[in-house]
C-alpha cells in the first residue's frame, strides 16, 4: 500500500474544519485511480444526527459522484481510524483501502475495526495502514478535547 502525503493534507484541512466548528477532529478523502471524488469533515454536533460521521459523509458524496454505491479501486484517507460503524459502511461500500494517520487509543475498539474489515462471504477485505501521521492528529485532538474542557 503506498499513501499520498498531499492528500493527507487535505484530509487534515478538512479535519480542521471540524475543529473549527466544534466537531472532533475527523477529515476524509475518498480517491478513485489517483483523482479526489470527495471529502468531507465531521458534522454530528451539527447535525444534531449520529451519522454524520466524516467517513459516511464523503462515502455519500463518492457515490454520487461516481453515480455507483460499489466504490472498488477507491482509497480513503482519514485523519482517525474508523469507529465500527463506519468501518462497516467502507467495507460495504468496496472500499479497497484505508490510510489512517492515527489509530484509535481504544484497543477494543481498534481490535473490532480489524475484524470488521477482514474478508467475509459477501465482501472482501479493506486493507488498513494506521498511524501514518499520529503527531498531526494527536495535536488537532488536543486542541478540541482542551476547548471541551474550557466549555
Amino acid at each position: 500500500m503506498k499513501y499520498d502525503e498531499k492528500i493527507f493534507k487535505i484530509a487534515f484541512d478538512e479535519a480542521k474544519k471540524s475543529l473549527s466548528i466544534g466537531e472532533v477532529p475527523v477529515g476524509v478523502v475518498i480517491v478513485k485511480n489517483g483523482k479526489i471524488i470527495s471529502t468531507a469533515h465531521n458534522l454530528k454536533e451539527k447535525k444534531k444526527c449520529a451519522l454524520y460521521h466524516a467517513e459516511l459523509i464523503a462515502i455519500k458524496k463518492a457515490t454520487k459522484k461516481i453515480h455507483n454505491w460499489r466504490l472498488s479501486e477507491c482509497d480513503m484517507y482519514v485523519t482517525l481510524e474508523p469507529c465500527e460503524m463506519c468501518a462497516s459502511a467502507i467495507k460495504q461500500s468496496r472500499i479497497s483501502n484505508i490510510y489512517s494517520a492515527l489509530s484509535n487509543d481504544d484497543e477494543t475498539i481498534h481490535n473490532n475495526v480489524i475484524n470488521i474489515l477482514k474478508a467475509d462471504k459477501s465482501n472482501p477485505q479493506v486493507n488498513i495502514e494506521n498511524d501514518l501521521f499520529s503527531s498531526e492528529e494527536l495535536k488537532l485532538l488536543k486542541i478540541f478535547f482542551n476547548s471541551q474542557r474550557n466549555n
